[in-house]
Parts: structure tokens; sequence; C-alpha cells
């Protein structure tokens, strides 16, 4: 008696196990969208604005970058962390003033008042985090407040102490030389003169990529960015990891804060406000989220580039800089439209 043979049933491909394309791996890095718009970016300025190409041109560019991709280094990670920083850009002038007046107020070397301006700027983001995780406030109001409340400081303090609204010059008291070698000097590469803030920002970008990528705080960062309940359910330590965020952009203030202020002796108490806003554009720019759990230090960098090259192709190409405001919106609006786009076209596939 013949026995009907029954086939084997296929083997059901489970979509949990499936492995990506290397162009869908691709499309998910939330830095793709940022490079292709350096990379076109790029080209169009070297077209319009030959003196753009020049290694002169090129390291001014790189510079203007840096000063902005410090601070969107660590701001870039705090964004991933779900919050954001609103205090930023008056805490580096905090961070400067400190050190200034200390130094000169106490005619001590310059170097006591570096380490201040350290504890400082570490404070202010540990107050800043402290206050978000015990009250729950959004990060929105609780770095509001702080912006105005250094604003309000770095004003009266400065007067007070100073009489002035800029603090007095401190170049020639001890420890000037040795500390503007370390933060604001120039290194001469192939004849060109690139500043000391450019290296800087790329051993940043490369430590803020080895944590978030190859760390348990890496992992940490990206779980309480998407959901810090679900984080703090499975033992992630919520309340350090956001508050090590604001101190790492604290850390990232100190930084610019004492190039600011040993490239140029002195600092203006006004100065600073609106630049949050500069760091908070360079993190979206390059792929970061404001929801959170999504984003790179790479991508902030490439954001950090982008303004840096849109705020000097301008000039070089003798272009309106009162155009360069508009530009700056119209990239913020157009890189946040395609990494969404981008991002959910390949989480689908």
């Amino acid at each position: 008696m013949a026995t009907a043979t029954v086939p084997a049933p296929a083997p059901v491909s489970d979509e949990r196990i499936g492995r990506r394309n290397p162009v869908q791996k691709l499309l998910t890095r939330p830095e793709v969208g940022a490079l292709v718009g350096a990379i076109v970016l790029f080209i169009f300025f070297s077209v319009v604005a030959p003196t753009f190409l020049q290694p002169s041109s090129f390291a001014t560019v790189l510079y203007g970058s840096s000063t902005i991709g410090i601070m969107a280094v660590g701001v870039s990670l705090l964004m991933i962390g779900g919050e954001f920083d609103l205090s930023a850009g008056v805490a580096v002038i905090s961070s400067a003033l400190s050190a200034s007046m200390f130094s000169w107020y106490f005619s001590m070397n310059v170097w006591i008042g570096v380490l201040l301006a350290l504890v400082v700027s570490l404070g202010i983001g540990f107050v800043n985090g402290w206050i978000l995780v015990r009250t729950k406030l959004p990060s929105f109001i609780v770095t509001l407040a702080t912006f105005l409340m250094l604003t309000g400081l770095n004003l009266a303090l400065t007067r007070l102490i100073g009489g002035s609204v800029s603090s007095p010059s401190i170049a020639d008291m001890d420890g000037f030389s040795a500390a503007h070698a370390i933060f604001a000097s120039s290194i001469t590469i192939a004849g060109v003169e690139v500043k000391v803030t450019v290296f800087y920002w790329v051993v940043l970008v490369l430590i803020a990529s080895w944590i978030l990528l190859r760390t348990r705080v890496g992992n940490w960062i990206f779980s309480v960015g998407g959901d810090a309940n679900a984080a703090r359910a499975v033992g992630v330590p919520v309340t350090k990891t956001k508050i090590g965020l604001f101190m790492g952009v604290g850390f990232c203030g100190w930084l610019l804060g004492m190039h600011n202020l040993f490239a140029f002796n002195t600092v203006q108490s006004g100065e600073g406000v609106g630049n949050e806003f500069l760091y908070i554009i360079a993190a979206v720019i390059g792929g970061c989220l404001l929801t959170g759990g999504y984003g790179s230090a790479i991508g902030g960098a490439i954001g950090a580039f982008i303004f840096g090259m849109a705020n000097k192709g301008i000039v070089y190409a003798q272009w309106n800089p009162d155009w360069f405001k508009f530009f700056l919106g119209l990239m913020l609006l157009m890189a946040t439209i395609v990494n969404l786009v981008v991002k959910n076209r390949a989480e689908r596939k």
C-alpha cells in the first residue's frame, strides 16, 4: 500500500532575527542625513566660493565649527538621554567669568581660577540634573530658570566685582601663558595654523562615541532617553545617568569657557545668550531627536561642521550675512524632516 508523502512545511522566517542589508543598516544611522547635507554644502560652497577651499580658510571653518561642536558633544548625549539644556550658552560665560574674576580679585595664579571654574561648571550641571530628577519638572522649565539666573548673576557680579560689564584683562597674571598654550593656542600643520579647539573637539567626539557604542553607560543613556520608567524597571540608574549627562554638558562648557577666556584675555558678561540654540540645532541636524533615545555624537559633530561651513561660506561667497539665520533655520527644518523620514522607512523594512 502506497503512502502519501507530506511535504515538509517551509521554514518560517522570524522577522525578529532577520538580517538587514548594508543599505538598511546605513539608513538607520542617525548621522546619515547630516552627512549627505554636509557633502552637498561642501560641494556647493566649493563651487560658489573658491576661497572656501584654501587651507587657511578651511582652518577657519574648522575653528568656527569646533566652538559649536565642543558643546554639541555634551548636548547631543543629553538629548539622546531625553533632556536638553537651555542654560548651556550662558553657562559657558559663567565658567569663564568665574575663572577670570576670582583670579583677578584675589590676585592668584590663573590655574586656581581654572580649577574653580571647573567646579562651578560641574556644579551647574549637577544642580540642573538634581532638580530635574527630584521635582520631575521638564528640563525646559528647569534649565530656562537656570538660564535666567545665570544671565543675571553674570552681569550683576561682574559689575559688583569689576565695576564693568566685562571682566578685567588677566593677560599679565601668573600662569596665563601656560593656560593660553593649553586652551587657546594654535598648532601648525603643513604651514596652516589650526586652533587647538579643533583637536579637543575631535577627541571629545571620539570619547563620546566610544561611551555610546561600547560601554554600559551608553546603553543607559539610550535607555533613559527611550523610556525612563522602563529603564528604571530593569535596573538602569536613571537618576545618576541624567545628572551625569548634565554634568557632561557642564564639562564641555568649562572647556569652551576657558578657550574664550584665554583667547581674548577678557569676557563680556552679556555674551552666550542664544548660543544654546546653536548647540541644540547642531545636535538636531546631526540626527538627535527631541523625544530622546536616538542620535549620535558623530551626528552632532557633523551638525556643527554644517554650521561652520554655512557661517563662513556665506562670508567667502560675499553674500549678505543677514541670510545666515534664515539658512540655518531652513537647514534645521530640512534635516529634521529627512532624519525622521529616513528613520521611519528604514525601520519598516
